[in-house]
């Protein structure tokens, strides 16, 4: 009878084990009853509202001249929101408890620093999309690093798709250079440098998550609230902590408000496309961002008042298109389109017919001397 009882509280408590995992949430809000087109369909909402709320307010606050030399300290403000913001989740959902190692944490913390600090000052010297462009192009990064460093080989879209990033890349800097007439080419140096600090970014999630088994809030968390130490410290050596305040403190209400809800819509976003990528995979989750790139481009160029030449709708396609063949080849890795694959044979064969033949010739030569 005991063995029975026993029996029965372990299949309840493993069903209610499967069902907590199964559990889906989206801004602390269940959305496990409903179908997956429904789970989606309010994913990409939110995935549009915030991170387009999020392009504004960046391009809002950070445009400014005067902005660029206090930028570290609204990044300060804006990281020190974001801890804020993920405590509170913790609160509503899970207290965190750290698994991963703090020199790690210490590590992502710096990238973090990098990236968000590099992205936020490139906007002083680029226009908004052509900064978008650029955050767009992280596989070429990825791919020099991990050819050098790991060995890695790609595939033939892979190499396909990092050219024309180069070209898309290339045409919509040249673009800008000829519509802005505030181009200056050190914004192109510190947006490389988000780039590459993104790049290694991912990677270092990605193994920190997959080896310690950790929650994405407790990564968020201890990133951020580690990088703003390093920020304290930055900018308080610098003089910059004084500077932000006093800028700040002119239009207090105006400017907090705008890196509040700059903070409140990134963090809003990034919580909608880590649910989409468990819903529905990343490779639909970045199509649905890469849509949402082109849209705050196009709402860039109308609520912000700059030249619009051709130059950049083509080239911006080609960016989007380098992004769709980088991922359809993560699931066709060895593809090769069949006149490609033709044309290779044919040399291949051409070559090794002409190479017999000249070795035949060459074998004859050496008989008759």
């Amino acid at each position: 009878m005991s063995s029975t009882k026993d029996t029965v509280i372990l299949i309840n408590n493993l069903n209610t084990k499967e069902s907590q995992k199964q559990e889906i949430n989206i801004l602390c809000f269940n959305i496990t009853p409903y179908s997956q087109l429904t789970q989606f369909l309010c994913c990409s909402i939110f995935v549009f509202i915030f991170y387009l709320a999020y392009g504004y307010f960046l391009e809002l606050i950070f445009s400014k001249p005067e902005v660029k030399p206090v930028s570290l300290y609204i990044t300060l403000v804006q990281f020190l929101m974001t801890t804020f913001f993920s405590y509170g989740e913790s609160l509503i959902r899970n207290p965190i408890k750290r698994k991963v190692p703090i020199k790690t944490y210490a590590l992502l913390a710096a990238l973090t620093v990098g990236t968000i600090s590099f992205s936020n000052l490139a906007l002083s010297y680029l226009n908004y999309p052509t900064q978008l462009i650029f955050k767009s192009c992280k596989l070429i990064p990825v791919m020099i690093g991990s050819i050098i460093i790991m060995g890695k080989i790609y595939g033939f879209l892979d190499y396909v798709a990092a050219v024309l990033m180069c070209v898309g890349l290339t045409m919509f800097t040249l673009a800008d250079i000829s519509t802005s007439p505030n181009f200056d080419f050190v914004g192109i140096v510190v947006i490389s440098l988000a780039l590459l600090c993104d790049a290694i970014i991912g990677n270092v999630q990605e193994k920190a998550m997959k080896t310690y088994q950790v929650s994405n809030n407790e990564v968020v968390f201890y990133s951020y609230a580690i990088a703003s130490v390093y920020l304290v410290f930055i900018t308080g050596i610098g003089g910059i902590l004084w500077d932000g305040v006093v800028y700040c403190s002119e239009t207090p209400m105006i400017t907090y408000t705008n890196i509040f809800l700059l903070s409140l819509s990134g963090y809003m976003g990034l919580q909608a496309v880590l649910t989409l990528v468990r819903i529905c995979g990343a490779t639909v989750a970045v199509t649905v961002t890469t849509m949402r790139k082109a849209l705050s481009i196009v709402i860039s160029f109308l609520l912000f008042s700059k030249p619009f030449v051709f130059q950049y709708a083509w080239s911006g396609m080609l960016v989007v298109l380098a992004i769709y063949l980088n991922h359809y080849s993560k699931k066709n890795p060895s593809y090769v389109p069949t006149p490609i694959l033709t044309c290779w044979y044919y040399i291949e064969a051409f070559y090794k017919s002409e190479y017999r033949h000249l070795k035949l010739k060459t074998k004859m030569y050496a008989d008759t001397v």
